[in-house]
């Protein structure tokens, strides 16, 4: 059970971050990516982003989630500039591929059979 606190705090996190991954993601990443979901753990020390790929076709989406994490210190301080104002210590950041979509398009095709 999340707290107010930590609701706002996921919402902002989910907000700043969204900004940046639409400044970098054609540029840097080479698709489009949205930040779908963000949750912060109790002592506000480790926040989970889940993010949407959407890709070219001939792209992966493990070298890309493998990209934004090799790539999570510089995220991480770009979000420290956004957010020095809110939070006094930006907390770790961990991305996750986000498939919900990709398995609601599988059970659709599935019921359509």
């Amino acid at each position: 059970m999340n707290s107010t606190r930590q609701q706002k705090i996921a919402s902002l996190l989910q907000k700043e971050l969204a900004n940046i991954f639409l400044q970098d993601s054609t540029n840097v990443y080479g698709c489009m990516i949205t930040v779908t979901n963000a949750t912060i753990t109790s002592d506000l020390s480790i926040a989970r982003a889940y993010l949407s790929i959407y890709l070219a076709p001939n792209n992966d989406k493990d070298a890309v989630i493998g990209a934004i994490r090799a790539n999570t210190k510089d995220i991480r301080f770009r979000l420290g500039q956004k957010i020095k104002n809110q939070l006094r210590v930006v907390p770790q950041l961990e991305f996750f591929i986000d498939d919900t979509l990709d398995y609601m398009e599988n059970i659709d095709r599935l019921l359509k059979q």
